[in-house]
């Protein structure tokens, strides 16, 4: 190990580069004789690739824009139509109040006009119940009167024809 020099290992002479330069140039035309065809094949088949994939990749962009219009048309028609859903169920809630209003007037009047005869009817029950009443007390003051003169049948029908001709007109 004594004798070891870096310098030699380092060196670089006209011979070596003339050597390297030559044996490279076989190389190459060994490599060109032999595999430069599928060399350029392999090449072109690798560009037809890329070149396919950029093709590829600038159509799915060319695409994905075309959905992004698409998305961006929908959502300004999506607010047109939100609109126009809020302004339907408001006219179709003015409706039904409209309707629901006039249902209960329609229900109101009904309940007034069977208001109207429950009174027309109590007040027919009243004007009855007070004629019996008046009838009765009427009856017995005839008879207190008239208790020996007639019986009771005839001042029956004299009561009851008083009754008639006062219960035609309004008290």
């Amino acid at each position: 190990m004594d004798g070891f020099n870096i310098d030699n290992y380092l060196r670089i002479s006209l011979t070596d580069v003339v050597l390297v330069c030559i044996s490279t140039f076989l190389i190459v035309m060994i490599a060109k004789k032999f595999f430069w065809d599928k060399l350029l094949t392999l090449i072109s088949k690798r560009q037809a690739l890329i070149q396919e994939n950029i093709d590829s990749s600038v159509q799915l962009k060319k695409e994905a824009e075309d959905i992004k219009e698409q998305y961006v048309e929908k959502m300004k028609n999506a607010g047109k139509e939100a609109h126009s859903i809020i302004e339907s169920a408001r006219a179709e809630a003015s409706e039904e109040k409209q309707q629901i209003l006039q249902q209960t007037q329609n229900e109101v009047s009904r309940i007034k006009e069977r208001a109207k005869e429950d009174i027309e009817r109590d007040k027919r029950n009243a004007e009855k119940e007070m004629k019996d009443a008046i009838s009765s007390v009427a009856l017995e003051a005839a008879k207190k009167l008239v208790s020996k003169e007639m019986d009771e049948e005839t001042q029956k029908k004299y009561i009851d024809d008083f009754i008639d001709k006062a219960g035609n007109s309004k008290w």
